[in-house]
């Protein structure tokens, strides 16, 4: 029978953890955002992502030191589920749930540990394309447009949206990455980057007029939704789960 520990709450270094899960809420907070953008259910799902991962991971994970939170490789696997199932969402998540009984499934039969035989080359390839597909999901809102759910849609759209720059959307990206990239290290563990950048491009655009905004930002937890199977598409549900 698969038992579920749930970690003890220690107070030996709660300084430590206190400081420590601010610095990594503070910098998620941008990163679940952007990354809710970029897997196609919007930013709110990034933030809710971010505090769920970060919640379960604490109570539940296999060591006291890791801080979990949104990913790259995440964010385009989801992205892909999403769109396979974007006339049904509901699949979607239970798609995302699926694949959770699966890593607990690979944790239980110790499989994790063959990811060593995986080699370097294939690892390397597969961040870098990762992060290729980042950059062009980010073209169309840098340059003031919605972005398109996956990047053929990106590829097939800016040339014709490129004639059409919202100069003060770039503007305002530009500000915020150029923070994100020449802010001082030494400064780093005061203020990290990411914050402050999210901080000074969220004033900027509050006070430059048709700069594109996320949206309200709800003031509570979504409803508990009892997850949804379609018969007619489980085996393409369990491959999307695995992957």
């Amino acid at each position: 029978m698969l038992g579920i520990k749930i970690n003890r709450l220690s107070t030996d270094n709660l300084r430590g953890d206190i400081f420590g899960g601010a610095t990594a809420a503070i910098i998620a907070l941008p990163l679940a955002l952007a990354f809710g953008v970029a897997s196609g259910m919007g930013p709110i799902a990034g933030l809710y992502g971010a505090i769920c991962v970060g919640l379960f991971a604490a109570l539940f994970g296999g060591t006291n030191a890791q801080v979990s939170g949104p990913t790259g490789p995440m964010t385009i696997v989801s992205a892909s589920v999403f769109t396979q199932f974007a006339s049904q969402p509901a699949l979607a998540f239970t798609v995302v749930m699926m694949a959770g009984a699966f890593q607990i499934l690979f944790g239980y039969l110790r499989i994790g540990r063959y990811i060593n035989l995986m080699p370097y080359p294939v690892i390397s390839g597969f961040m870098t394309g990762i992060g290729c597909i980042l950059i062009i999901l980010q073209l169309e809102p840098l340059i003031g447009h919605v972005a398109p759910p996956n990047v053929v849609n990106v590829l097939t759209a800016l040339p014709s949206d490129i004639t059409s720059i919202n100069w003060r959307a770039v503007g305002v990206g530009l500000l915020s990455l150029g923070v994100c990239l020449w802010w001082p290290k030494r400064l780093t563990r005061i203020l990290p980057a990411p914050l402050l950048a999210l901080i000074l491009g969220t004033v900027a655009a509050f006070f430059i007029a048709n700069v594109p905004l996320l949206g309200a930002v709800p003031s509570g937890l979504p409803s508990f939704q009892i997850p949804q199977f379609d018969f007619a598409q489980l085996s393409y549900m369990l491959v999307s789960a695995a992957v």
